[in-house]
């Protein structure tokens, strides 16, 4: 079942299990006699608002984000949590209503009633999703490829485990190895392809996307090297614990079919947090556009007037997950400025800046086109800043885990850019890959807000660098 058919299905089945929650309960309420009415309510109107209700709470807290082998009772836990704050805000608003329009205390359990209902109907048509999930993976259908890293006594078990959980929908396809010697070997006819050093090649042939780190300890310099491998290409990294001492603060434990692993950067922000942070970017960077529209017409007519060339300069980036796109500004250099050079990064004083765009990018108005990026979701208001791929690739031979930045979407604004200079040397680029990974590992709104407004304190003192 691939990821856009799950989430329409279980829209469909929210859908029809959300209504008939409010079907049961209403007749409850109107046909029993169980209730006095003086005016029966309206139907119709009130289950659609109410659809969209929990629409909107099952969106902010994950539950239609793509699933993989989770377990039915974290399915049914995370209805309960998002059902109880669902409820326990009709609750306030009935109780503020009832109070204001002085009605008998009694009629308030019609609530509790309808979380019930909403409860059995709700949780009924997920377990039936979730199982029917499960029962396909154990058919063969959806399932992962997957690789162990370490052929070892540890592997061999985690393999094992793998094995005797079928519902999991990891198919192990083949070891790699730290040592040569031992490429060619096999267990349960699963056999040792190469060593960490042909780790992407391995992956690519297989099409793997979980892969399982199973080394010994006098092995730890390995495992850096393999998360650098493969930082930024969409898999699935779990490691057995006995290495967490290795990556203390940067991982989650938990535990699939009864097989403890370790997910190694998991996700650290909140699935209602990542989708408020959207919300905020598209209004934010909304208001901007249209706030700054006679500020934008008024720099295009300068650039065109001070130097020949386009007003707008675009350029490839790398965004979330390595996926190139197109970042707009400004124009503030002459015209074709890297035509001779080649790719290098802007400096103070930089002489390829033209008069104009000295004028813009001291008061940060270069950066105001990227707000159509962040529209278009390839960027966010606050994140590392994109890069171009040819000095990610020169980057990431020289800095370990500079890739990582990679994972999450970039910014207009970061951390980075307030706290640090220009990029005029490696060592700059390590200072701000520190801040970076400070960002990604303490994402939250709250940090969001205050880079934000950081960010507007730097532009009225005219500190900081944008690139």
């Amino acid at each position: 079942m691939t990821k856009s058919k799950e989430k329409i299905l279980l829209l469909l089945t929210d859908f029809l299990m959300i209504n008939l929650a409010w079907f049961v309960y209403s007749y409850i309420r109107l046909q029993t006699g169980w209730f006095s009415l003086i005016i029966a309510p309206e139907f119709f109107v009130p289950m659609f608002v109410i659809y969209f209700y929990w629409l909107i709470i099952f969106t902010f807290v994950g539950m239609y984000r793509t699933w993989f082998a989770s377990s039915r009772f974290d399915e049914i836990s995370t209805l309960f949590k998002a059902s109880f704050f669902g409820i326990f805000l009709l609750f306030f608003l009935i109780f503020v209503d009832d109070y204001m329009h002085n009605v008998s205390t009694a009629q308030r359990i019609l609530i509790f009633i309808y979380w019930g209902l909403f409860l059995f109907f709700v949780g009924a048509g997920r377990i039936f999703i979730r199982s029917l999930q499960r029962n396909l993976l154990i058919k063969g259908i959806g399932r992962r490829c997957g690789l162990i890293i370490g052929y070892n006594d540890k592997g061999k078990e985690v393999l094992d485990s793998i094995s005797n959980a079928p519902a999991l929908g990891i198919d192990i396809e083949a070891f790699v190895a730290v040592r040569n010697e031992n490429i060619g070997k096999e267990y349960q006819g699963i056999k040792v392809e190469g060593t960490t050093e042909r780790l992407n090649e391995i992956v690519q042939k297989y099409n793997a996307k979980e892969i399982i780190i199973a080394l010994e300890k006098e092995d730890h310099d390995i495992l850096v090297d393999v998360i650098s491998k493969t930082e930024g290409k969409n898999l699935s990294l779990k490691i057995v614990p006995d290495l967490y001492e290795i990556l203390s603060g940067q991982a989650r434990t938990s535990q699939i079919y009864g097989i403890p692993l370790i997910d190694i950067m998991p996700e650290l922000m909140p699935e209602w947090e990542k989708k408020l942070k959207r919300l905020m970017d598209i209004v934010i960077s909304l208001l901007i556009l249209l706030v700054s529209s006679p500020i934008i017409i008024l720099t295009a007519i300068a650039i065109k007037i001070d130097s020949e060339g386009p007003v707008f300069f675009k350029q490839e980036r790398l965004g979330q997950n390595g996926k190139p796109f197109n970042v707009y500004k400004f124009r503030s250099m002459i015209k074709d400025a890297e035509k001779y050079t080649g790719p290098v990064w802007s400096q103070k004083n930089d002489p390829r800046v033209t008069r104009m765009g000295k004028f813009v990018r001291k008061v940060r108005i270069d950066e105001i086109p990227q707000m159509l990026n962040v529209l278009k979701g390839e960027m966010s208001l606050v994140g590392p800043r994109p890069e171009r791929a040819f000095f990610v690739e020169k980057l990431s031979q020289e800095i370990p885990y500079y890739k990582r930045r990679l994972k999450v979407r970039p910014g207009v604004t970061g951390w980075a850019q307030i706290k640090h200079k220009y990029d005029e040397s490696i060592e700059d680029v390590k200072i701000k890959l520190k801040y970076d990974l400070f960002y990604i590992e303490n994402m939250s709104l709250r940090m969001d807000f205050k880079i934000l407004l950081r960010t507007v304190f730097v532009v009225l003192f005219g500190k900081g660098h944008y690139d």
